[in-house]
């Protein structure tokens, strides 16, 4: 058994060619042979965002805290918030961060292939970022 101490490991900020704005990444687990799970507390301050990116097998966030947005390519722009899981499927392209007024974490949890756990692409623009969202559909779950 293996117990991963909090602040055992560092903060890092977020890379500015995998991110906009200020994004703080905890990291809570790595990949453990056999295994190829990998967990990331991830934090977006107001603004903030991945780049578009995709994981060869999936990737689920759970949402802990805040506000924020994903999307999809090709789709629409959708509201996240504390308490939602996301799943991704794989090779799916998208991106997700916080709201342009409200910060978000979530947990991040992906796992490797051929020791890939995420491909990253070109940033989201603002346009893209500031498109509309698609109406909440949370009050009809």
């Amino acid at each position: 058994m293996q117990i991963y101490r909090v602040g055992s490991r560092p903060s890092a900020k977020g890379p500015a060619d995998r991110f906009t704005g200020a994004v703080r990444m905890d990291p809570l687990f790595g990949a453990t042979e056999p295994g190829r799970t990998s967990a990331t507390l991830v934090t977006f301050e107001p603004g903030a965002r991945t780049a578009w990116h995709t994981h060869p097998l999936g990737q689920h966030l759970i949402v802990t805290a805040g506000s924020g947005w994903t999307q999809c390519w090709g789709g629409p722009k959708k509201a996240i918030h504390a308490g939602d899981v996301v799943h991704c499927d794989c090779g799916q392209k998208h991106w997700h961060g916080a709201t342009d007024t409200t910060a978000m974490s979530h947990i991040a949890i992906q796992e490797a292939q051929d020791g890939v756990a995420v491909n990253w692409l070109e940033q989201v623009s603002d346009a893209q970022y500031l498109s509309p969202v698609e109406p909440d559909d949370a009050a009809a779950n």
